[in-house]
């Protein structure tokens, strides 16, 4: 059985409402404790962080859901798969889980969601990472906004947006070696044509505004900005103006690391994010 499978025959499910749509959301959850929610960006999943909750689950509950529009949640056609609306699936999940105070993880557009939560719900969040997170008007990028074209979902196949997934991970991790692992957890949930038009309405659903819209400087978490230094899409300068505007916010960038830091550098991510949360 492959890593990947493992994974998701491990996740649970629920269903959320958002913008008055009941969808399903798959998530991973393990530990007993104070809860700690990771969430994933895009063009990612849960698996993202396969490597990375283990060490904490010994000594905290880890939630590690998939988007909406992402992974084994919900990909139909036909809701809004925005940083806002998957603001939203996290305050339902949380509701529905009885989870009242929470420590949050975030990657990419995760790390936007999580942005925004933090600052709509400033005494429910204890402890804040940001990891080559979206911010301000970090984003979309060019691949992204690219990916977003409608025509994009009509006149692309399954093993071209594999072949184009394979690339964009390959050309984007550091070093020369891909985990083989990694890129097959990465590519797997978009392989059938719902899987091509979900990652493309995800993509098209990038919308500035909802970073624009929020100010950091309302951030009262207690905030770790954990940073590939070499990052491409999201580069480190983006950390160092949150590091200003919040409050108790700490910068580590850990260097040889592209976008996808925890995979690139997982003994350190590791490190820094246990003695951080632990």
């Amino acid at each position: 059985m492959t890593a990947y499978r493992e994974w998701t025959e491990a996740q649970e499910s629920t269903a959320v409402s958002v913008d008055g749509h009941d969808l399903d959301v798959a998530y991973y959850d393990e530990g007993t404790g104070d809860p700690v929610v990771f969430l994933h960006g895009i063009p990612t999943n849960s698996f993202l962080w396969r490597d990375v909750v283990d060490p904490i689950a010994e000594e905290r509950r880890v939630i590690v859901p998939d988007m909406v529009g992402y992974g084994n949640s919900s990909m139909h056609d036909g809701f809004d798969r925005s940083i806002r609306a998957q603001e939203e699936m996290i305050a339902d999940l949380l509701s529905s889980l009885d989870i009242e105070t929470v420590s949050l993880v975030g990657h990419d557009l995760g790390g936007g969601v999580f942005l925004r939560y933090a600052t709509h719900h400033p005494e429910a969040v204890e402890q804040l990472v940001l990891s080559n997170s979206v911010a301000y008007d970090s984003w979309p990028i060019p691949v992204i906004t690219d990916l977003g074209l409608p025509q994009t979902a009509r006149e692309t196949s399954v093993e071209e947006l594999q072949e184009m997934m394979d690339d964009l991970f390959r050309e984007t991790l550091f070093g020369d070696d891909p985990n083989e692992e990694f890129l097959e957890g990465m590519k797997s949930p978009w392989n059938s044509e719902e899987g091509v038009t979900s990652v493309v309405r995800n993509a098209a659903a990038t919308n500035t505004n909802h970073t624009t819209e929020v100010d950091p400087e309302t951030v009262n978490a207690e905030t770790l900005l954990l940073w590939g230094t070499e990052d491409e899409f999201q580069s480190v300068d983006w950390a160092e103006r949150l590091e200003e505007d919040i409050d108790d916010a700490r910068l580590v960038g850990l260097d040889e690391a592209n976008h996808w830091v925890m995979e690139d550098r997982p003994d350190a991510y590791r490190e820094e994010l246990r003695s951080f949360l632990l």
